[in-house]
C-alpha cells in the first residue's frame, strides 16, 4: 500500500475481493434537501453532483441509460409517470418532502391487463450518456443499475401494490409472473446493450431485492429459491459473462438469504439495516465475511438522523472497526440519507470515514 496512488477503481475492487487498499471505499445516496445544503455548505453549484461526490471522496458511480422512447402512458395532472407506468405524488414532509408511489394502476387487475401493460423496448434507452459517464470517469469503480433492476416484489408493489403483490406470489398466479418475466426481459435487453456499448469499462452489476422487514424477511426462503432465485440468476449470470462483480441490494432483516447470495455468485451485499433482525455488522463480519463483501452499513434511521455530531462519529467508528478487518468492506448509508438528518451530522460521517477508515 504504501507508496501507492489508488485509483477509485482500484481502490473499489481490492476491498471487494478482500484485500486491503489504502483506505475503505465511499459512496453516498441522499434526498434532495440534503443533497441541496450539503452543495450549499461547500459552496457548489445546485446541479453540481459530480463536484459533490469528489468533495465527499466518492469512488463509486452508479450509471444507467436514460429512457428515450415514446410516452407509453398518458400523463396525469399532479403526478409522475413513468416508462413502466408507475406513478409517483409529492409529499410534504416537516424536512421538505418526496415524491411517494401512488394509484397502484396494476391493483386488482385482470389477468388481461397484465398481458397488455405496454411496457418499452431495450432499444428505447439512450446509452450515449453511459458511454460518456465512462469515458469521463474511467478512474471511478462504475456500477451499472440501481437497486430496482431485477427486483420483483418491490417493483411490482409500484405498480400493483404490496398487498396483491404478496398474494400473486403466494398463489404463484401465471398471469402475475409471465409479467415479471416480461419486466425482467426488458431489463435485461437494457444492461446487455449497455455493455456491449461500454466495451468493458463497467465493472459491476448493482441489483435490488427487499427481502426483510425490520423483525423478519418478507418471504419464506423456500418461495425466494422456487419464484425470484431462478429470476436473479439471469441477471447475475449475464453480469458473470462480461466479468463483471455482482451487488445486491436488499432491506430489512434480509441475511437469512445471504447463503443462496453466494452460490448465486454475488460478491456485494448492499443497505445492511443494523437496527433489523440479524443485520447487526458484528453478526454479518463473523458469519458472512469471508464471502461476501458489504456496502452500507451506516444507519440513516440512527445517530445520523437523531444524534449528535460525537454519536455520528463513534457510530461509524464502530462499524469501520468491525468491518475493515481483511477487507471487504465499502462504506455508504444504509439508503438515502433523510431530509431530518442534521447537515453536520452528515459532514461528521463523511469526516469520520477518512478518519478511522484508512489501513496502515
Amino acid at each position: 500500500m504504501s507508496g501507492k496512488n489508488w485509483r477509485s477503481k482500484e481502490r473499489v475492487l481490492a476491498a471487494i475481493s478482500h484485500e486491503l487498499p489504502d483506505r475503505v471505499p465511499i459512496n453516498y445516496f441522499a434526498n434532495a434537501d440534503i443533497d441541496r445544503r450539503l452543495k450549499d455548505h461547500f459552496g457548489l453549484a445546485p446541479d453540481d453532483d459530480l463536484g459533490l461526490r469528489e468533495t465527499l471522496n466518492v469512488d463509486i458511480l452508479g450509471v444507467a441509460p436514460e429512457y428515450k422512447g415514446p410516452a407509453l402512458h398518458s400523463p396525469i395532472e399532479g403526478r409522475k409517470v413513468n416508462e413502466l407506468g408507475i406513478r409517483t405524488r409529492w409529499v410534504e414532509h416537516g424536512s421538505g418532502g418526496y415524491w411517494d408511489y401512488c394509484d397502484f394502476p396494476l391493483k386488482d387487475a385482470p389477468e388481461e391487463l397484465f398481458e397488455t401493460w405496454p411496457l418499452p423496448s431495450p432499444d428505447d434507452y439512450d446509452l450515449s450518456n453511459v458511454l460518456h459517464v465512462c469515458r469521463e470517469h474511467s478512474d471511478k469503480f462504475l456500477a451499472l443499475g440501481h437497486p430496482g433492476v431485477a427486483d420483483i416484489i418491490n417493483r411490482s408493489g409500484m405498480l400493483a401494490g404490496m398487498e396483491d403483490v404478496l398474494i400473486y406470489l403466494a398463489e404463484r398466479d401465471d398471469a402475475f409472473l409471465n409479467f415479471i418475466d416480461r419486466l425482467n426481459a426488458l431489463q435485461l435487453g437494457w444492461i446487455e446493450r449497455t455493455l456491449d456499448a461500454a466495451d468493458g469499462a463497467i465493472d459491476m452489476l448493482w441489483m435490488g431485492e427487499d427481502l426483510g422487514t425490520q423483525i423478519a424477511p418478507i418471504i419464506s426462503l423456500d418461495m425466494y429459491r422456487e419464484l425470484i432465485r431462478p429470476r436473479h440468476q439471469k441477471f447475475i449470470d449475464l453480469a458473470r459473462s462480461y466479468d463483471l462483480k455482482v451487488m445486491v441490494h436488499s432491506c430489512g432483516s434480509s441475511s437469512g438469504f445471504f447463503n443462496d447470495f453466494i452460490e448465486m455468485g454475488i460478491d456485494v451485499v448492499d443497505t445492511l439495516q443494523p437496527e433489523a433482525a440479524k443485520m447487526a455488522p458484528e453478526y454479518l463480519k463473523k458469519a458472512y465475511g469471508e464471502k461476501l463483501a458489504f456496502h452500507g452499513c451506516i444507519s440513516t434511521a440512527g445517530p445520523l438522523a437523531s444524534g449528535t455530531v460525537e454519536d455520528v462519529t463513534a457510530d461509524c467508528r464502530h462499524v469501520l472497526e468491525t468491518m475493515m478487518p481483511d477487507g471487504g468492506y465499502c462504506f455508504a448509508p444504509t439508503h438515502c440519507i433523510q431530509d431530518n438528518s442534521p447537515t453536520e451530522n452528515v459532514l461528521a460521517m463523511y469526516d469520520a470515514v477518512l478518519k478511522f477508515g484508512t489501513y496502515s
